[in-house]
């Protein structure tokens, strides 16, 4: 049993490196209507689905996002390529941190960069440096986690009953996962509110 469940977790762990990344060069250079968006959202990020049911973007969701002066609004119900820029780093980012933290990220980003209205940089020179870091990191957190679950196997070695040293050693593993998590939830909630937050700081 051990050794078909070490295999199981080395599976889930090698697949990260088939996790879905949108190149810049996939990026249509047209402008697109929202069911186009979604659709094409779903299809390049498909491997990061949970259930096959699950929906990697929304209209509600996007519609929200620009309620909430995440995104600009279309123009003429059209989405440009750097609205699909914005689209992409609102995913990764929904899945770690709040609305209210993501508008405070957002906010120098839409307003410096959106509309090449900075003369230095693009909002998609920005977005390729971005994907290029990322995967560059995979290698690297990939070992991380495959370094984390064989340390998650040495823990619990003296439990005699293998059904409960299997599921002990598991829990190790989430757990260190879920605090490394924690962690760096932490130090980017206080970048965010000691770099970003331009709301004054009550004493």
């Amino acid at each position: 049993m051990k050794n078909r469940n070490e295999e199981s977790i080395m599976d889930i762990i090698n697949k990260l490196r088939e996790i879905d990344y949108i190149n810049p060069e996939d990026l249509p250079n047209i402008d697109l209507y929202m069911d186009q968006v979604t659709t094409f959202m779903d299809a390049h990020l498909q491997a990061c689905k949970r259930t096959d049911q699950d929906k990697i973007l929304t209209k509600t969701m996007i519609n929200n996002y620009t309620k909430n002066n995440l995104l600009p609004p279309p123009n003429k119900k059209k989405y440009s390529k750097e609205h699909m820029f914005l689209l992409i780093f609102l995913y990764y980012f929904k899945n770690v941190l709040s609305i209210s933290d993501i508008q405070k990220i957002f906010s120098p980003l839409t307003h410096k960069f959106f509309n090449k209205r900075s003369k230095d940089i693009s909002l998609e020179e920005i977005y390729c440096e971005i994907f290029r870091m990322e995967k560059e990191q995979t290698d690297n957190l990939t070992k991380d986690v495959v370094r984390r679950f064989k340390s998650s196997q040495e823990i619990f070695k003296d439990v005699t009953d293998e059904a409960d040293a299997d599921y002990l050693s598991r829990f190790a593993y989430i757990c260190m996962l879920s605090f490394d998590v924690y962690l760096k939830k932490q130090i980017i909630e206080r970048i965010i509110d000691e770099t970003l937050d331009n709301e004054p700081k009550k004493k």
